[in-house]
């Protein structure tokens, strides 16, 4: 029935229509909802921890042992989710994604009823932590990093299988608009429940704050039944061993070389952009001259709604014929909103700077994920996406600490400068030197048995 649905519907070709049609799709709403939940939860629950990390020892202490407990925090889910992320795109290749879906994000809601818990009973007794003369942590405060860590996990896990199902519940020409419309309503809700959260946490409790990521973990997984699609993995082979599949899977990427520069290029923009955004606070309050914590808000909401405003946009502009050449123009959009931070003193042009930041990141990703998912076949999609944020959020922590570490040399105008001239500068490499990604396109068609066929 479905599958009958979407010939009729993706007939028609008016923008406005095209959304029609898919709101119109049985499945489709709640898959939205299930995504844009499932990816705003992990968000909520940090906000939580982060506050309540930083309260967890007196104030005389949380310079010192509370900046300790707020690193473990980060540590905590890194070591999971980098082999998460190894393991995700095999597992999304040899299993039924929906079931792969649900499973995972039960873990989130099981994760989160254990931090509810946790912070309700709060035994306090303490355990000497190696570290600086007296450090400690209460028992409560070892017991959330176990929980933590899960639902870092469960955004890597889910991630992959839920990006290469969209290919499955809309017709290829239509890519561009189902990713703009999910990531978009996901960059919204994950707005609305990080301001949510902020309020219950002025004026309630972290408990009750918790409330609204386990409300998001269990909606996904309603949402999630009432998709009704079939989403196993069609495969041309028999399943191997995950390290023989992740092999097979970088061996893929590295053969198809558009994709192949596509994700050096995202790795590479990532790194140089991490290495200045880390320093975001620090530019408001020392460059700009603002000490008031709204204007930080503030920068932030711009450049979410930047992703939101990008991830709709780029869907009209046709990119499809010229996939590539749309996406290396974009990054170098992207390294002169950068390079332009240090070039201004003005809290308005920095608002709008971070505006057009926030619109290149979300057009650069809906590219990405519509040429993914309209020209990898359906068995090695998952790997492809998996490869990609391993190795992007591999470099992302890399980015941070030189980050931090060039503050000291250049400034932070100077941090600015030097990351957005770096991505301008590869990116001129690139344009001379990348053949294949400035040739990379597609032109999606349906054939008869309802498989993709590109260009």
């Amino acid at each position: 029935m479905e599958r009958r649905h979407h010939a009729r519907a993706f007939g028609r070709g008016a923008p406005l229509s095209r959304y029609g049609s898919l709101f119109r799709q049985r499945s489709f709403v709640p898959f939205l909802v299930a995504g844009a939940l499932q990816l705003a939860a992990p968000s909520a629950v940090l906000v939580v921890l982060i506050f309540t990390v930083t309260l967890a020892y007196p104030a005389g202490e949380r310079a010192t042992y509370g900046a300790l407990a707020l690193a473990f925090l980060g540590l905590a889910a890194t070591v999971p989710t980098l082999v998460s992320m190894f393991v995700s795109g095999p597992l999304t290749d040899r299993h039924d994604r929906g079931v792969l879906m649900r499973a995972v994000n039960l873990i989130g809601v099981v994760a989160t009823l254990g931090l509810v818990a946790d912070l309700l009973y709060a035994p306090s007794a303490r355990v000497p932590i190696p570290g600086p003369a007296g450090f400690y942590m209460p028992v409560w405060l070892l017991a959330l990093y176990p929980a933590w860590a899960a639902i870092a996990v469960t955004t890597t896990l889910f991630r992959p299988a839920f990006n290469t199902s969209i290919a499955r519940l809309v017709a290829a020409r239509d890519l561009g608009i189902a990713n703009g419309a999910i990531y978009a309503t996901a960059a919204a809700v994950s707005t609305v429940c990080t301001l949510t959260v902020g309020v219950l946490l002025s004026v309630g409790s972290d408990v009750y704050a918790l409330g609204i990521a386990f409300g998001l973990f269990f909606a996904t997984q309603v949402a999630l039944l009432m998709v009704d699609v079939d989403l196993a993995v069609r495969r041309r082979s028999a399943p191997r061993s995950l390290l023989a599949e992740a092999r097979a899977g970088y061996s893929f990427l590295f053969r198809r070389r558009g994709l192949f520069e596509i994700t050096l290029l995202a790795l590479v923009v990532n790194l140089f952009a991490a290495m200045a955004m880390v320093e975001m606070g620090l530019y408001i309050g020392s460059w700009l001259g603002l000490t008031e914590g709204f204007w930080y808000g503030a920068m932030i909401a711009a450049g979410t709604a930047g992703v939101a405003v990008g991830f709709l946009l780029i869907p009209h502009l046709k990119f499809e014929p010229r996939a590539g050449r749309v996406i290396l123009l974009l990054s170098f959009v992207y390294g002169a909103a950068l390079l332009s931070f240090g070039l201004v003193r003005f809290i308005g042009f920095a608002l709008a700077i971070y505006f057009v930041y926030g619109a290149v990141a979300g057009m650069f990703t809906n590219v990405f994920l519509s040429t993914v998912q309209a020209t990898v076949p359906d068995e090695m999609m998952g790997r492809v996406f998996s490869a990609d944020e391993l190795g992007s959020s591999a470099l992302i922590p890399v980015g941070q600490f030189v980050g931090g570490l060039l503050v000291l040399v250049v400034t932070v105008r100077g941090s600015f400068l030097l990351a957005g001239a770096a991505i301008l500068v590869f990116a001129v490499v690139m344009l001379f030197t990348f053949g294949a990604m400035r040739g990379l396109s597609y032109q999606p068609r349906r054939s008869p048995d309802g498989e993709l066929a590109t260009s």
